[in-house]
C-alpha cells in the first residue's frame, strides 16, 4: 500500500484551487478529510452516517 515511512496516504483528490482530498492513516485506518479553498485549508477525521469515524482495515501496516 504505502511505504513502511509514510504513515498518510492520499487516496482521493478532486479540484486544483478549491480541493478536496481523502487520505488514510496507514497505522490505524481512519479516513481524513482536506479541504483547501485559496489559502485556507482543514484536516478532519471523515464520519460516516452514524457519527463514527470511517476505518478501513485493508492494507494497514501490521
Amino acid at each position: 500500500m504505502a511505504k513502511s515511512n509514510d504513515r498518510f496516504q492520499k487516496i482521493y483528490s478532486q479540484g486544483v484551487v478549491t480541493m478536496m482530498e481523502i487520505w488514510v492513516d496507514t497505522t490505524t485506518g481512519i479516513h481524513y478529510l482536506f479541504h483547501k479553498d485559496g489559502y485556507a485549508a482543514g484536516f478532519t477525521p471523515l464520519l460516516g452516517a452514524d457519527g463514527k469515524p470511517v476505518v478501513s482495515r485493508e492494507g494497514l501496516e501490521p
